[in-house]
């Protein structure tokens, strides 16, 4: 099947036709709201997805059973709030397509036909989900949209400066004739790895026109790679921006949102950046799961999409199996609830999503176990969205990302995400700040700002910063940070030493790295002698930096570690820690700016605590820094570790909130393949476990949304018994 350009945009026109004739009879909702702001929880179905790239073209068990009627139903009895249905993926349209290949599996049926048809009678708003990005059939039917490699060759990926805009347009046209509420477009990438970019004659013109200049030869990470940088995000940027007034040109009422890549994992490969590719759209939508992101990233994707598109609504999608999207797994129903009712705590909307089974089948028990969990999501429906209390502001730098961290982003985003553990399991309230969009008032949300690392600080940055310290702000600092120019050189100091109060000597080459505190810091406001015995060397692995102090007061040793002459000589690697050698600088800089302090960490225990060598003592020395700086919080939690507690302020109210959520996995094995890799283990049971509240207010009553928790008060202090994956703990206060 081949499609021209001329007759994909002849089908357009058609199709708005027909959309506004069918859009001109339907019937309007009671609520206003577009569906997003009036929902809470909703899922999508769709097929499993494993065979894309691979689907033969006669098989007709695929999808057979996929149907838009049973689905609804199925939807419908699991309580949720709006459904996102499967259309077009990489293989196959799901529906009658003049553009692409329709399924075999289906014959004559067409399922988004089905669903709007059976989602008419509830009122159920239907969500259409579209793949720009998946290869398979259609990207072998039109090679013109083909994006080519620097030396011309295949990448089996699509151009976005080609045709295929046109293509996609047609296709978002016949599904908007059908009536739908809006689209999720997903797979807005330009791939996940190497081969990067495209080289085709589209981008070239497009490049020269706008640059006056020829491409790169390849990744050069120098000034032409910049350009090409720009070049990719606003590749991007114009694909996404032109969906979305495409869609609105047709139905101004239909939503649009993208499948998100501007977060970690996720790096400058992908085309897009936080905030650039955030806002193309009515909202943000990323996707989590402990199998691919890991535990802790899951409240930490709803604070990311949160800041880079302020003061929109944010959706994450979950996924129902075990261990992957496409597999038709379910998991346990505690497992199930703790990850949607961490999102919800945070802010998010959630959409659970169903890989329904090979052939299209619907499993009754996953069904019945979601409808329990969205019922009680939508039971609690009144404690979540209330303005989040955030102690520290966790600052991330997409400049840093793509000019430091280079090819290697991990070793960036490991003190980024460390820093987010450490607040986790010391249950620090946090929040996120982007570089793109960082303001004096964004900062200043925040009593303490962390720098986990960041390499690249520019002048504007480091003015936003000296105010915000200045000013009564709170600095962390850790790493390499200020370390590097724009373009990720070395410089000869941290720009940032200023604020620092120390001049940054060198960074040291190692990994390994070591610090230790006099046994009488304990008589400083550091208290570090709670929990860290004094005068022992302990292992912070991660970066570090030899400073020289000019103002600031030093605390501490740094120490690097000892090498072996096979080491040195280059021989024998250094993954494995040795023990400390002698002290080269001070471990912690304190610095007095202004109505501020800056204090500063020589190594990075945000970075080791979220490596392979994580000792408890890191993460509390973090933790103690923070309380440090931010001595009188307005809420203080003491729970077990695998607590973690979201807080929100409801000041019109003045009433707080205080979400406990208890990660309570399995023991695992170690699989066959990929040791000593473990996945995390499934939550089967609920937890019970005690956790007091203290907070900085006249507290006028307090009670819990679980009838079982049990809650001791005295002055302003609540000491709790809970027994359950999630509560919610309603505190009342007065005015001091």
């Amino acid at each position: 099947m081949r499609c021209t350009t001329r007759v994909v945009l002849l089908l357009t026109i058609s199709l708005c036709t027909a959309y506004t004739a069918c859009a001109q009879t339907s019937a309007a909702p009671e609520d206003a709201r577009p569906w997003f702001e009036r929902c809470l929880v909703g899922m999508e179905v769709g097929t499993t997805g494993a065979q894309f790239g691979y689907s033969d073209l006669h098989e007709t068990i695929y999808a057979s059973r996929f149907n838009g009627h049973d689905i609804v139903e199925h939807a419908v009895s699991a309580d949720v709030e709006y459904l996102v249905i499967w259309a077009r993926d990489g293989d196959w349209a799901y529906y009658d397509s003049k553009v692409a290949r329709k399924c075999p599996g289906l014959g004559a049926r067409d399922v988004l036909r089905e669903t709007v048809e059976a989602a008419a009678r509830h009122d159920l708003p239907i969500i259409v989900y579209c793949v720009v990005q998946q290869g398979g059939h259609f990207l072998t039917d039109h090679p013109e949209f083909q994006a080519v490699d620097v030396e011309g060759k295949p990448t089996g990926r699509f151009c976005y400066n080609s045709g295929y805009l046109a293509a996609v347009k047609a296709l978002l046209a016949e599904q908007l004739a059908y009536g739908i509420a809006g689209f999720h477009i997903d797979m807005l990438d330009q791939g996940f790895g190497p081969p990067y970019s495209c080289w085709c004659e589209h981008c070239r013109k497009q490049f020269q026109a706008e640059y006056g200049r020829e491409m790169p030869t390849g990744v050069t990470w120098d000034e032409d790679w910049d350009r090409m940088l720009e070049f990719r995000y606003a590749t991007s940027q114009r694909f996404e921006q032109a969906l979305t007034a495409y869609v609105r040109s047709i139905q101004p009422t239909a939503t649009v949102d993208f499948n998100y890549h501007g977060n970690p994992p996720f790096s400058w490969e992908v085309g897009q950046r936080p905030v650039q590719h955030a806002g193309n759209s009515d909202f943000v939508t990323g996707e989590t799961g402990v199998w691919g992101f890991s535990v802790l990233t899951v409240g930490l994707n709803a604070q990311f999409y949160r800041a880079a598109f302020p003061g929109h609504p944010y959706q994450v999608a979950i996924n129902r199996g075990v261990r992957i999207y496409h597999d038709q797994t379910t998991r346990p129903l505690n497992d199930m609830r703790w990850e949607t009712l961490t999102l919800l705590a945070h802010g998010a909307f959630v959409t659970m999503i169903d890989k329904t089974a090979y052939d299209g089948g619907l499993d009754p028990v996953a069904y019945q176990r979601i409808g329990m969990l969205l019922r009680e999501a939508r039971e609690k429906r009144g404690h979540f969205g209330q303005p989040l209390v955030g102690d520290v502001g966790l600052y991330f730098s997409a400049r840093t990302r793509d000019w430091v961290a280079r090819e290697n982003p991990a070793s960036y985003f490991q003190a980024f995400q460390g820093a987010h553990k450490a607040c986790v399991m010391e249950h620090i309230p946090f929040g996120v700040v982007l570089d793109e969009n960082v303001t004096l008032e964004t900062l200043q949300q925040y009593p303490v700002v962390c720098l986990p690392h960041i390499g690249i600080v520019s002048e504007r940055e480091v003015a936003l910063l000296r105010d915000y310290v200045t000013r009564g702000g709170q600095l962390l600092i850790t790493g390499h940070s200020g370390q590097f120019d724009a373009m990720g050189r070395p410089l000869e100091n941290s720009s940032l030493a200023a604020l620092i109060g120390a001049n940054a000597v060198r960074r040291l080459d190692s990994a390994d790295n070591w610090v230790s505190f006099p046994a009488d810091a304990s008589t400083a406001a550091l208290r570090i002698g709670d929990g860290i015995p004094g005068d022992w060397p302990f292992l912070v692995e991660g970066p570090a930096t030899v400073y020289e102090p000019t103002t600031a007061t030093p605390i501490g040793q740094l120490m690097a570690p000892h090498r072996m002459p096979a080491q040195l000589s280059g021989k024998l690697v250094t993954d494995w820690p040795l023990s400390a050698d002698k002290p080269v600088g001070p471990a912690l800089l304190i610095n007095r700016v202004g109505r501020g302090t800056v204090a500063t960490f020589a190594a990075s225990p945000d970075y080791a605590t979220a490596s392979e060598h994580h000792l408890v003592e890191v993460r509390e020395l973090f933790h103690r820094v923070v309380r440090m700086l931010h001595p009188e919080p307005l809420v203080t939690i003491d729970a077990p570790a695998n607590v973690e507690a979201v807080i929100t302020d409801d000041a019109s109210q003045r009433t707080l909130r205080v979400h406990l959520i208890a990660y309570n996995p399995t023991p695992q094995t170690t699989p066959a393949k990929n040791r000593p890799y473990i996945l995390p283990g499934l939550i089967e049971d609920r937890p019970l476990y005690r956790a007091s509240i203290e907070i900085a207010r006249p507290i006028a009553g307090a009670e819990a949304l679980n009838d079982t928790t049990l809650i001791e008060r005295s002055g302003n202090r609540l000491d709790l018994t809970v027994d359950d994956i999630h509560d919610v703990v309603v505190i009342k206060y007065q005015e001091p």
